[in-house]
């Protein structure tokens, strides 16, 4: 299905990120005779009716044409574009390494505790916007996702036109994911398995779950060496369900070190603690690329801190 034509914003990014883009509803089921009662009514809840009526004031909010007044009468199917008031964020104290760029793509290294894309309380200080600012790709875009507490390779896309066929080789699962994890090492667990579970995350709470039912996941783990009784682990996964190496590990009895969801929850009022990051690994991504044909593998550089350097391989 191809995607509806979208205007360009009339505002640049800021700090690399792009403006949030509005459109007033065709059916104006509030009944807004102005364009300032909509926002109200859609941000005041979230910001306050006065610092929606302040940001009006100074010209915040932009059409088309420019600046947007509050009194403007309401239009439906008007597209309007702000930047948000953004919070503080404490800065994650690692550097991205770039794995290979040319003119379509670029792969990092992206380390633990640093959010892919923007969400929720992380926006400027995440993998895009980063990249964005200090490489000046300000159309960049992610293929895929990793998620945050995990460190590894990640592909992002150098122009907007290549990048539905990008995102469709992990939508499709035509992209090699090979994973690195350290835990304990545990003779009784019978490695190499496959494990198959259905694994549900619901919106709001931190930790995944299996529940019975068909499964929705599936993962190879394969011990490759074992250390002071830790174990060095390879992670295949055939799916990409949110958290799924991370629960398969636990369900086996051996969770991934310095994970602060499995097997227990950790406070959410403690600290992160940046010198003892969860010990997973996206090491390798492997795909025929869909654009040149060509044959790629990207291979992380970074190394996890819990197994011993002396037998790093």
């Amino acid at each position: 299905m191809r995607r509806r034509h979208r205007d360009p914003a009339p505002l640049p990014q800021r700090d690399g990120i792009d403006p949030v883009r509005v459109r007033l509803p065709e059916d104006p089921a509030g009944a807004w005779a102005t364009v300032g009662e909509y926002l109200v009514a859609r941000y005041g809840g979230a910001i306050g009716a006065e610092r929606v009526a302040a940001m009006l004031a100074e010209g915040r909010f932009v059409g088309a044409e420019g600046p947007v007044h509050g009194e403007e009468p309401y239009v439906p199917g008007r597209t309007l574009w702000f930047h948000r008031d953004l919070a503080p964020e404490a800065p994650v104290p690692f550097d991205i390494g770039i794995v290979h760029r040319d003119e379509r793509l670029l792969v990092v290294d992206k380390p633990h505790f640093l959010a892919t894309m923007p969400r929720g309380s992380h926006v400027t200080d995440t993998a895009l916007a980063r990249l964005r600012r200090e490489l000046g790709l300000p159309r960049l875009q992610p293929a895929h996702r990793l998620d945050r507490l995990t460190a590894g390779l990640v592909l992002f896309v150098v122009r907007p036109e290549d990048r539905g066929a990008y995102q469709s080789l992990f939508a499709e699962r035509r992209v090699r994911k090979e994973y690195e994890a350290v835990a304990a090492y545990d003779p009784a667990v019978a490695l190499p398995r496959t494990v198959r579970s259905r694994i549900v995350k619901e919106r709001g709470v931190l930790a995944a779950r299996e529940e019975p039912g068909e499964p929705n996941s599936e993962s190879r783990i394969e011990l490759v060496g074992t250390a002071g009784g830790l174990g060095r682990y390879r992670l295949l996964p055939r799916t990409g369900r949110t958290h799924q190496l991370r629960v398969h590990m636990n369900t086996l009895g051996l969770p991934i070190l310095d994970d602060p969801l499995y097997p227990v929850v950790r406070p959410a009022a403690e600290p992160e603690d940046f010198g003892r990051p969860l010990q997973l690994l996206a090491r390798a991504l492997e795909f025929t690329d869909p654009v040149t044909g060509r044959e790629h593998r990207f291979t992380s550089g970074l190394r996890l801190a819990q197994w011993p350097r002396s037998i790093q391989s």
